[in-house]
């Protein structure tokens, strides 16, 4: 696979240029500045963003998400142009205006006039640093991206230990990870089967004038990403938004259980939050599943998303804010036909949709994860059923976070079967159907569809008793 270079400068698919009648550039930039060094001190940009008001929320996380796509680039071009860091919100719109000067959504000057607007409004005495800082990377700027690209956290945007984990875990995809990363993901959707066909919510997109086309069982991938509200019949709960890879999950695990799936079959979903997968299963089928998560306010998403599609008035779904490896405070000693595991982890898989996570993780967090997702096996297995199935997964592309976990997991529990499943999926290769074994290893490339983002998918079975 070719790479282009300096891929840390091609510019987003979400063009971040305000439409006419939304805030001015110099409110924008403020506020993604705030964004920025949020980020900077290790607060996510999701929580960020809430903090914005409503009116510019939206420009403002266009903006941020460019930024953070350029944000290794933007960081060494800062250092090379002011060595020492000034204050932080200073520093957040100084990285914010070198981040999208090195694309094309604005004019140079124009962007350089605003973001002093923004400095004088938010912090005057350095306005005028924040103009002689940006007009001398307009005077040096090929000198400049030239020297700070012998980084390969500049080159790349990403952290270094990232970059040589992906390296060392796919040598011949590295470069295609990386770079896919700099792009958003596609807008794909779920459709509600208790609801109506896909075929039929297809027509209604149609008439609604939006395109598509079908993925998996449920889904349709959208030409072009819709605000919510105007999908139709999102707030009744027709539709959901979920990736393509995370759709797996709910056919994995149903057809393990069979073709003849009972009403009342009692699943677990562990790790819940947000919600989608959890829906997906009951959407499917008639189960008596528990969802748990850690996060009380997570674990709200779930009831909030199971009410708008209507399931708790036609299964059995309950929800309980609880440790899933902290058995003793939840389990009633009531076996579980099937769990789903879906494990906390680094998120290395999603970076297209939150590109704040790789600026977010250390490389001491994979350990720590992969210590978690152990003892969530551990405690999880024994909750399972003769016969049972437990289907774990991670939204990872580190195998420390998917196929060494199971190996290890395999060596603790020689009993367990390991049934057919994908492994790892990149979001830089399309996987044919059927899904292949269990095998660690990505398939060849298969057509030009957006394979989803990246995930590590294995199945598993408990004896059955003699």
């Amino acid at each position: 696979m070719s790479v282009q270079p300096r891929a840390s400068r091609s510019a987003s698919r979400e063009p971040p240029r305000p439409p006419a009648g939304a805030p001015p550039l110099w409110r924008l930039l403020g506020h993604c500045a705030d964004a920025v060094a949020a980020v900077q001190a290790g607060r996510s940009l999701t929580d960020a963003l809430e903090a914005c008001p409503p009116a510019v929320r939206p420009g403002t996380q266009a903006l941020s998400f460019a930024v953070m796509r350029r944000l290794g680039l933007a960081r060494r071009l800062r250092a090379l142009l002011v060595p020492r860091a000034p204050a932080p919100w200073v520093d957040g719109l100084l990285l914010s205006a070198l981040a999208l000067a090195c694309g094309d959504e604005y004019s140079p000057h124009t962007l350089v006039d605003q973001a002093v607007d923004a400095a004088k409004r938010g912090a005057k005495p350095a306005s005028g640093m924040v103009n002689a800082v940006l007009r001398r990377f307009l005077r040096e700027r090929e000198a400049l991206l030239a020297k700070a690209e012998q980084d390969p956290e500049a080159r790349w945007n990403h952290p270094r230990w990232w970059i040589d984990q992906v390296k060392q875990d796919w040598p011949e995809h590295w470069q295609a990870l990386l770079q896919a990363n700099q792009q958003p993901g596609p807008m794909v959707l779920r459709v509600n089967r208790r609801h109506g066909s896909r075929d039929h919510y297809l027509e209604r997109l149609r008439e609604a004038g939006q395109s598509a086309i079908p993925v998996l069982d449920d889904g349709l991938l959208l030409a072009q990403p819709v605000p919510v509200h105007q999908l139709p019949g999102f707030a009744q709960g027709d539709v959901s938004v979920q990736d393509t890879s995370a759709q797996r999950a709910a056919k994995l695990l149903l057809q393990a259980l069979g073709p003849d799936i009972q009403p009342g079959t009692r699943v677990l979903d562990a790790c819940s939050a947000p919600g989608g997968k959890t829906a997906h299963l009951l959407e499917a089928a008639d189960l008596a599943l528990l969802a748990l998560d850690a996060d009380a306010t997570r674990l709200r998403r779930v009831d909030e998303t199971l009410q708008r599609l209507n399931l708790p008035a036609t299964t059995q779904a309950t929800t309980r804010t609880a440790d899933a490896a902290d058995t003793a405070t939840w389990w009633d000693g009531r076996p579980f036909d099937a769990i789903l595991l879906d494990a906390p982890c680094s998120g290395s898989g999603i970076v297209r949709r939150h590109p704040d996570a790789r600026w977010l993780r250390r490389a001491t967090d994979i350990p720590a994860l992969a210590d978690t997702q152990d003892r969530l096996l551990d405690a999880l297995w024994p909750l399972l059923a003769p016969g049972g199935h437990l289907l774990y997964c991670t939204c990872s592309l580190f195998k420390q976070e998917g196929e060494q976990r199971i190996d290890a997991f395999l060596q603790r529990q020689p009993q367990a079967t390991r049934l057919p499943a994908p492994g790892h999926l990149l979001p830089v290769v399309e996987y044919p159907e059927p899904e292949r074994a269990t095998t660690g290893s990505p398939a060849e490339s298969a057509g030009p569809r957006d394979p989803g983002d990246g995930f590590y998918y294995a199945l598993l079975s408990k004896p059955a008793t003699r």
